[in-house]
């Protein structure tokens, strides 16, 4: 059991949050993060990273118990190791897929689109050829018909033009949260996601799966897709210093940035108390 005075879960996004801009998560944070599992505490790794990233996402958070991926859509018990259970594994109709973008593209104008429909390991993002997609090694050009043939787990948007926050204000004025989740998690892009999927709602399966009271849960994040998980959680919510702006009025506390460990520094202190 954790010892008294601090919580009985820690939830932290990665990219912006736990790695650094170079990609890289320091040694201090992975030991500063043994120390907390070490405690009895349970960690997840709650990120908008997908699933045929779960091996980069495993190296990134190695003391993860559980993984929240694809920004709630994905939930994995990693307990044990050797076998993974999946927990959630919600996927959005490429038809309601369809739909949703018509109605963006009538109200925005043209968008560049991709879909993560595959789970392999690296496995490509499908769509249309976007240079300012950061990952152009991990995508295959598809037509819209192939991309929204079959369920999808996520879907990027942009509309060149367009600042990421005004489209993704258009987008949750457009959409109804009934129909598919929007948000944004600091690539240049909107996600659209299954209804009800968020980084919450994938916490939610976690705290169930294992009796823990969302009011027993530290959450650290940066981008507007953590937004959900800091309403939800209630023992704190904490933004790194180079979060976006919503995510800091969201925030109880701000540590230091990414790549200044802010997370591992503000846990470790938590430790120390």
């Amino acid at each position: 059991m954790p010892r008294p005075g601090l919580p009985k879960l820690v939830a932290t996004d990665l990219d912006g949050t736990i790695v650094h801009t170079d990609d890289t998560v320091s040694a201090y944070t992975h030991e500063v993060l043994d120390r907390v599992r070490a405690a009895g505490i349970p960690i997840v790794g709650a990120t908008g990273r997908g699933p045929r990233l779960a091996e980069l996402t495993r190296n990134d958070i190695r003391d993860a118990d559980f993984l929240v991926m694809a920004n709630g859509g994905r939930v994995v018990d990693q307990t044990d190791p050797l076998d993974p259970i999946v927990l959630r594994d919600a996927r959005l109709s490429g038809r309601v897929l369809a739909s949703v973008i018509a109605e963006l593209e009538s109200a925005v104008g043209p968008l560049t689109v991709m879909v993560e429909a595959l789970d392999g390991h690296d496995d490509p993002l499908w769509g249309d050829p976007d240079p300012s997609w950061r990952y152009p090694d991990r995508f295959e050009a598809r037509t819209r018909d192939e991309c929204f043939a079959g369920d999808v787990i996520k879907a990027f948007a942009r509309a060149p033009g367009h600042d990421v926050d005004e489209l993704l204000a258009a987008a949750a004025r457009i959409v109804s949260p009934t129909v598919a989740t929007v948000t944004q998690a600091g690539l240049g892009f909107i996600e659209i996601l299954p209804p009800g999927v968020d980084k919450a709602t994938g916490l939610a399966v976690v705290t169930e799966a294992i009796g823990v009271d969302p009011g027993d849960v530290l959450v650290f994040g940066d981008m507007p897709n953590d937004l959900g998980m800091f309403a939800w959680a209630g023992w704190g919510r904490v933004a790194v210093a180079n979060a976006h702006p919503l995510v800091r009025a969201a925030a109880d506390e701000v540590t230091l940035s990414n790549d200044e460990d802010g997370v591992a520094i503000y846990l470790d202190r938590l430790l120390s108390r």
